[in-house]
C-alpha cells in the first residue's frame, strides 16, 4: 500500500481522536474534496491488491478471439482445394463435393460481412442500425443457404452453372 493512501485512511481519524482538532479534519478533508473528483468517503476506499498483481482474464471463448480467427483461417485456406476439387470433378457426379463447396463460400462471406459490421456498424456507436444490419445480414445468409441448398438439389447445381457461364 502506499504512504500516501495510509495517511489518507489514517490521519484523519487519528487527529481527531488524539487531539480533538476538528477545524484540522475538516481542513484535510476540504482539501481532498478539492483536488479529487471523487466524493470524500470515510476511512478512505478500499482497493484490493497492487498496482504489480496481474489482471485476471476472462475464459476464453470458442466463438472469439483466436479459436475464431483460426477458423476463419482453416475455411480461407480450405476454400482453394475444396474450389479445385469442385471444378475438376462435375457436380452432378458429387453432389455432396458441391454442397460442401456452396456451403462454404457463404459462410466465408457471411464472415467477411460479419467483420465489416462490427468494425463498421458497431451496436454501442449505432444502437439502431447495429443490430438491425446484423439481423439482416444473419437473414440474408440463412435465405442464401436455402437458394443454394434448392439449386444444388433441384437444379444443375453451383459447379454446373459456373462451368456452364465459364464456357458461354
Amino acid at each position: 500500500m502506499s504512504s500516501a493512501f495510509l495517511l489518507r485512511s489514517t490521519l484523519p481519524r487519528t487527529f481527531k481522536a488524539a487531539s480533538g482538532r476538528s477545524a484540522l479534519l475538516a481542513a484535510v478533508q476540504a482539501r481532498h474534496a478539492s483536488t479529487s473528483t471523487t466524493p470524500y468517503v470515510p476511512g478512505g476506499p478500499i482497493i484490493q491488491g497492487t498496482v504489480n498483481d496481474p489482471t485476471t482474464f476472462p475464459e476464453s471463448d470458442r466463438s472469439h478471439g483466436s479459436y475464431h480467427w483460426a477458423f476463419e483461417r482453416l475455411l480461407s485456406a480450405g476454400l482453394v482445394p475444396l474450389t479445385a476439387a469442385a471444378f475438376v470433378t462435375s457436380g452432378s457426379n458429387y453432389p455432396i463435393l458441391d454442397g460442401i463447396l456452396g456451403v462454404s463460400l457463404i459462410m466465408h462471406s457471411h464472415i467477411g460481412f460479419d467483420s465489416i459490421l462490427v468494425d463498421y456498424v458497431h451496436k454501442r456507436k449505432f444502437p439502431i442500425l447495429g443490430p438491425v444490419s446484423t439481423w439482416g445480414l444473419r437473414t440474408v445468409t440463412v435465405g442464401v443457404l436455402v437458394g443454394v441448398y434448392s439449386f444444388n438439389t433441384n437444379d444443375i447445381g453451383l459447379t454446373e452453372l459456373i462451368t456452364k457461364v465459364w464456357h458461354a
